[in-house]
């Protein structure tokens, strides 16, 4: 079986010329040069007259929907790819036919345990979407459950061993990419295939993505600018997840958005306002924002849909972010480096002045544009681009956050063509940064360490004399020099605090006299 769909994926490679691509990088390997000119009628047919990405995107899409999800994937590395081929990877679609009804009822029953008429109202037998991974329909539960209408997403039956056995043949592929191109080392197929199988892995857990779902519910809660499905844990099980049904128009469907009255330069707004508030404000976001996910109400708000791919960042990725944007809208290029090396992002012996001097170059040209002609997120892979010479690595949750930033820009410049994102992005960062930084930063900071204090301070008495019956001589010096240096800090910070205090009832005294 392995050896037949290795034979065709061969086929596949030769048809449409994939060996030309490394030939073009390689030009002195010599098998597969002699590849190449056992198949010389390829050149007399026209079968490479299409550009190499056209032919490597249908490559993918003549293999099947596991290698489109692939290519899905790929195009998002656009810190390892060619321009070219990250654009024309990023068209990959989904274009899977439906497994049959009777498939679908049959694994309901399964998880159930009874049939699905006695689970549901109504259950629609034909499917409203259908993926590589899963497909949806739509159904109501029963009165006595609520009644509310809902969406039931069900993982496509054998899924598991056609994936396992495909992502195996990746391997393959990869580990000959790397052996037969001098680039693939630095391409990291292998590593790219892995973080493929990772993203896969977690879309085949249904209950995964019921708990993206739910915490991006949460999150958004009573918001006026994204609507999230509700999720019904009580039918959820690893293979199939059941939510609220979503109303609302396709926003790749302009005109009848148009013609609906909804205000397509304040959507194009609240997009970058919703984006930003997930990076900094939850440091959690949908990474996977391209036209098929997103509706739109009559009223103007956002609906968000499959929560398959999330980013996750920490709160120093969000501190250091932060700092790099607003150094970037202030066109502070020796900060931008500065921060690079700070985060760890870049080895700590970088040359700040050499680094500077290489963003510059990427960022001048666009600054001499109009602010709205800028892609923000042109500016990121750039930059990408330029890190290899100094040994940026590239974090994985950073990629993700680029790739997520180029669909909310295309989304945005296709409902307002004169958007300006910049403008529009750094009020939001400028008033993030005065909450962490600012007197609201350390309010919020005395907040969150309170508590610990509370629950540090009574202890003190205790670890002294553990630290005294245990040891003595440098340990117990080290854990004395500690326990002082904490105490300093947080007199420190209980002082500061206690100013910041006195100023505000000052202030607000002063008012009223």
């Amino acid at each position: 079986m392995r050896l037949l769909r290795l034979f065709k994926i061969a086929r596949v490679a030769s048809r449409y010329g994939l060996d030309q691509m490394i030939l073009e990088h390689e030009p002195s390997g010599r098998l597969m040069r002699l590849a190449a000119l056992l198949q010389f009628w390829r050149f007399f047919t026209g079968q490479l007259k299409e550009p190499r990405a056209v032919r490597l995107r249908q490559a993918l899409e003549a293999l099947g929907p596991i290698f489109v999800k692939f290519g899905q994937i790929l195009s998002t590395r656009r810190d390892l790819l060619p321009q070219d081929i990250a654009d024309e990877l990023a068209k990959l679609q989904d274009q899977v036919p439906p497994f049959s009804s009777d498939l679908a009822v049959a694994e309901l029953e399964r998880v159930y345990r009874k049939p699905v008429d006695e689970v549901f109202a109504s259950f629609t037998r034909e499917p409203v979407a259908s993926a590589s991974v899963a497909q949806v329909h739509f159904a109501t539960l029963r009165a006595e459950d609520g009644g509310h209408e809902v969406a039931v997403k069900i993982l496509r039956p054998g899924i598991v061993p056609v994936i396992t056995h495909d992502i195996g043949l990746l391997r393959v592929a990869a580990s000959l990419l790397e052996k037969l191109w001098s680039d693939g080392k630095r391409l990291k197929p292998l590593e790219v295939v892995a973080e493929f199988e990772k993203y896969l892995n977690d879309e085949l857990d249904l209950m995964r993505e019921a708990a993206n779902c739910s915490l991006l519910h949460r999150n958004f809660k009573n918001s006026a600018l994204l609507l999230v499905p509700e999720v019904y844990w009580d039918w959820c099980d690893h293979s199939v997840m059941v939510m609220q049904r979503m109303y609302g128009t396709p926003i790749g469907q302009v005109d009848a958005l148009r013609a609906q009255g909804v205000d397509l330069p304040a959507l194009s707004r609240n997009g970058v306002e919703i984006f930003f508030t997930q990076v900094f404000r939850d440091g959690f976001f949908h990474a996977d924002m391209h036209p098929g996910n997103i509706f739109v109400t009559p009223t103007g708000q956002y609906v968000a849909l499959d929560f398959g791919i999330v980013g996750t960042l920490t709160d120093i990725d969000k501190h250091y972010l932060a700092h790099n944007f607003l150094a970037f809208f202030n066109r502070d290029y020796k900060r931008v480096a500065e921060v690079h090396v700070e985060s760890g992002w870049a080895p700590a012996e970088t040359r700040i002045d050499e680094f500077e001097a290489s963003i510059r170059a990427v960022c001048e040209p666009f600054f001499d544009r109009p602010l709205k002609e800028i892609s923000f997120g042109r500016v990121l892979l750039r930059l990408f681009q330029t890190s290899r010479r100094f040994n940026v690595e590239i974090q994985p949750q950073l990629v993700l956050l680029q790739k997520t930033l180029l669909n909310i820009e295309g989304l945005g410049r296709q409902l307002d063509p004169d958007l300006d994102l910049w403008s529009t992005a750094k009020p939001f960062l400028e008033r993030w940064m005065s909450e962490q930084v600012g007197w609201r930063g350390l309010l919020n900071n005395l907040k969150r360490e309170a508590p610990q204090w509370a629950t540090s301070l009574p202890a003190l008495p205790r670890l002294v004399h553990q630290a005294l019956a245990r040891d003595d001589g440098a340990a117990l010096r080290a854990q004395l020099a500690l326990i002082q240096l904490e105490q300093v800090r947080q007199r420190r910070l209980l002082t500061v605090g206690v100013l910041v205090l006195a100023g505000l009832f000052g202030t607000m005294i002063l008012r009223l006299i």
